[in-house]
């Protein structure tokens, strides 16, 4: 999910920014929410494109549509990077969620295997259960878009959930092996470094293509609700905009924010 930000400071990102996403890449024992101090160093001027924020606990953590992310204080990954988006128009914003979202599908699946998917808009499942989560905070400055921040909660060693959080996984649960989130969030940095790339250099249309062969449940009948009320179409595609394309007898499109996903237990 992302949220767009209209934003009156002069902070502006150079267009011609070239850090590597990860670098600087800072390691916070606690912080409210690692997307809330990335905005504030931004905003300071003392954070720009590449930068990466690490949290090893998050007492405010945000997750989609105004949710509250809990997590497992040194267990799991909780990342906020820093990107440029200037060379983007403000109608591309989804660009932004395909690109990251296959980074981290990228980066999971290597650990997890094939049974990662990507589930509209941008939550990363494992089978039926949700692996991790992505909240995108677009910046905009009258007609320029400035930066966005991603922030990218992951599961890796938590093995113990809140019960009201939905079929979760970790990593550890699903290898049976544990591992040094730090080391991770690095190598998850390198993922969106080369999807970023990709991105800029003219890739939107293939990782559209991409985003959507990795699908959450393409192709299958699935439970969704429209202001409460239960249906089950088969899902066939995501547009570039980020609409979310379903057959209910006849080909129906969704916004982000329309529907709720009713997942099976």
């Amino acid at each position: 999910m992302s949220a767009t930000f209209v934003k009156n400071s002069n902070s502006l990102l150079p267009i011609n920014a070239k850090t590597p996403i990860g670098h600087p890449f800072l390691v916070l024992a606690q912080v409210d929410s690692t997307n809330i101090y990335a905005i504030d160093k931004v905003q300071a001027n003392l954070a720009a494109h590449g930068a990466a924020f690490f949290a090893h606990h998050q007492t405010k953590g945000k997750g989609q549509m105004g949710k509250q992310w809990k997590d497992d204080s040194g267990s799991n990954i909780l990342l906020t990077v820093v990107i440029n988006t200037q060379f983007l128009l403000i109608s591309q914003q989804f660009a932004i969620s395909i690109m990251t979202a296959l980074a981290c599908y990228d980066f999971f699946s290597q650990y997890a295997g094939e049974e990662t998917k990507i589930k509209w808009p941008n939550d990363l499942y494992w089978r039926d259960r949700k692996a991790g989560g992505i909240l995108i905070e677009n910046h905009l400055k009258g007609s320029i878009w400035q930066y966005s921040v991603l922030g990218i909660g992951i599961n890796i060693n938590q093995t113990v959930f809140d019960s009201q959080i939905h079929n979760p996984v970790s990593l550890k649960q699903i290898t049976g092996k544990s591992f040094d989130p730090v080391e991770l969030a690095k190598q998850l940095c390198q993922s969106l470094e080369k999807r970023f790339q990709e991105l800029e250099n003219g890739g939107m249309q293939a990782q559209l293509e991409a985003y959507n062969q990795l699908l959450y449940k393409k192709g299958e009948r699935v439970s969704l609700k429209k202001d409460n009320i239960l249906f089950q179409p088969i899902i066939k595609e995501v547009k570039a905009n980020g609409r979310l394309v379903v057959d209910n007898g006849l080909e129906e499109d969704y916004d982000l924010g329309q529907l709720v996903w009713v997942i099976p237990s």
